[in-house]
């Protein structure tokens, strides 16, 4: 028998606080004001869990809210110059900036902020915003999706119920909107529960990891943006850095590595310290402090690995679907404009009498956007640097930017990011310097400047499905390379020494990157939402 809960009806519900779900809710208000709009956000706050190396395109925000400008989010600056490098070890190369990342019109963001801004709009025009308040389970009664418990609270790490212990509240709609940003963890079960991946590719994945910096003002330059690809990347791994400069003396820096990489020794965290001592990067970040860390993982197979977006009940918006154009490093316009398609959708639907339960509305209206042509267009650039490494991947993206203009009559192929690895014996291991403290560091001192908090006694949101695989696939197969690749230190190998090697998972480090979730050999590590409020808290600016 189900747990007896509180409810709450709503004509709409939102799952996910960042500009995806946020210009889902302000779009329905402005069509339709009387509209009941509820948002749950498991972050402390809008903004909390919102991170990205950004700058965005304001395409769908001239659409949504056209005066923006009068009055426009904290730390929003012009991009002024545009860089793009090729790094060897000890040299940097300006190359021809493709167009796909040409940002004349752009803006330096903080994304945290634009979601902090965003929500202060959608609470002016009506919507009930909560958060702090993880959505934990989806409500499906007779095969459709009728909303989800959110607030569950206080059940202790052996999974009994604790002196506070709260049920949680059920929040339902009649339509419910998912935008939980990459490998939701109520998404991947949809996924599951309704077959939503049997028509589209593999999704794949990187993950990208960022620090906030203040530098002196003389080497600052607003507007600035600055990216590279090669060193200190191998030839067969996919991935590049980005610097932006934007507010008063603020650097935006940050390291995304494709999680298809093959090498079981790479740690993307190290990677990405080893690419800040660069002769060309080391300079720009001297004299300067670091402010703030995070990571998040990032869908990046584009056109041809979007789901199925609607089921009975339900709709997929924003990163969770997986809008991200990879080749313009950008996926916030997108992100908001699949919710302000499947609002208008919905809106709609709420109109008349008999309510559709499946909106194939939405996707129709969304491949009439400007969204589908524009993702169309790239979507054989990724998939080339899988197949054909660096350099062919360069060609290729040329071939299909300045030859074929995104229009090749084929559509390259996506793999599974999780079994990409080598095994362990078969690949180089890798030296990473040690950190100086100065302009790399470690991962806990990172980990601390992202303000993570879970409470002590919960249960760990990462579980390993069968803790048994772990010694005979993850240790004695690829060398235990979750130790490397979260960058948080969650996973550490220990007993070595010893002779008994076993895994220790510190689930309070947590920046809920999803990395784990995703590219584990044995797809054993399971990601679920830990108590409200959990997790990392970013400040503005990141």
């Amino acid at each position: 028998m189900s747990e007896e809960r509180e409810s709450m009806e709503f004509d709409v519900l939102i799952v996910g606080g960042g500009p995806s779900g946020l210009a889902a809710a302000i779009r329905l208000k402005q069509l339709s004001p009387d509209l009941s709009v509820c948002l749950v956000e498991k972050g402390s706050e809008i903004g909390a869990h919102t991170l990205s190396g950004a700058v965005l395109e304001p395409r769908a925000l001239d659409e949504l809210l056209p005066d923006w400008r009068e009055s426009p989010p904290d730390l929003a600056t012009p991009v002024m110059d545009d860089r793009f490098m090729l790094l060897t070890e000890t040299k940097a190369y300006k190359l021809p900036t493709p167009p796909q990342m040409h940002n004349h019109g752009n803006y330096v963001v903080s994304l945290g902020n634009v979601a902090r801004w965003l929500g202060a709009k959608a609470e002016e025009l009506g919507v009930e915003i909560y958060p702090g308040f993880a959505a934990s389970e989806t409500i499906i009664e007779d095969g459709q999706v009728r909303g989800v418990v959110a607030g569950v609270m206080g059940i202790l790490k052996d999974g009994e119920k604790g002196p506070d212990y709260q049920p949680g509240m059920e929040l339902r709609a009649t339509y419910t909107i998912f935008a939980e940003g990459c490998r939701g963890s109520l998404t991947k079960k949809l996924f599951e529960t309704y077959n939503l991946r049997a028509d589209c590719q593999a999704q794949t994945f990187g993950i990208g990891i960022k620090e906030l910096w203040e530098i002196p003002k003389e080497k600052h330059t607003p507007g600035l943006t600055w990216h590279s690809v090669g060193w200190p990347l191998k030839s067969d791994t996919y991935g590049g850095s980005f610097l932006y400069m934007f507010g008063e003396n603020l650097v935006t820096i940050g390291f995304v590595v494709g999680l298809d990489y093959p090498n079981p020794w790479l740690s993307p965290f190290d990677e990405f310290q080893r690419f800040k001592q660069h002769p060309a990067v080391r300079p720009m970040l001297e004299g300067g402090k670091r402010v703030s860390y995070g990571a998040r993982a990032l869908n990046e197979g584009g056109f041809q690995s979007i789901p199925k977006l609607v089921f009975p009940g339900g709709l997929l918006i924003g990163d969770t679907a997986g809008f991200l154009n990879v080749p313009k490093i950008k996926g916030t316009h997108t992100a908001m404009k699949s919710g302000m398609v499947a609002a208008e959708a919905v809106a709609a639907a709420l109109a008349v009498e008999e309510r559709p339960p499946v909106l194939d509305a939405y996707p129709e209206a969304l491949k009439a956007s400007w969204v589908w042509p524009e993702l169309e267009g790239v979507r054989n650039i990724r998939p080339g640097f899988s197949k054909f490494g660096f350099w062919g991947g360069m060609v290729n993206a040329a071939l299909d930017t300045y030859i074929f203009r995104g229009k090749a009559p084929w559509t390259m192929a996506h793999h599974t990011d999780h079994d990409s690895l080598k095994k362990a014996a078969e690949a180089p291991r890798i030296a990473y310097p040690k950190p100086d403290g100065v302009i790399s560091f470690d991962r806990l001192s990172s980990v601390f400047l992202s303000n993570t908090n879970h409470e002590e006694n919960q249960p760990a949101h990462l579980v390993l499905r069968d803790p048994g695989k772990w010694l005979g696939e993850n240790w004695q197969k690829y060398g235990s390379p979750e130790s490397r690749y979260c960058p948080a230190g969650v996973y550490e190998a220990v007993g070595v020494e010893e002779g008994n090697p076993h895994l220790v998972i510190n689930a309070q480090n947590c920046v809920h990157c999803k990395t784990c979730d995703i590219k584990d050999p044995a797809q054993n590590i399971d990601w679920c939402t830990p108590e409200g409020g959990g997790g990392p808290n970013y400040p503005g600016g990141m």
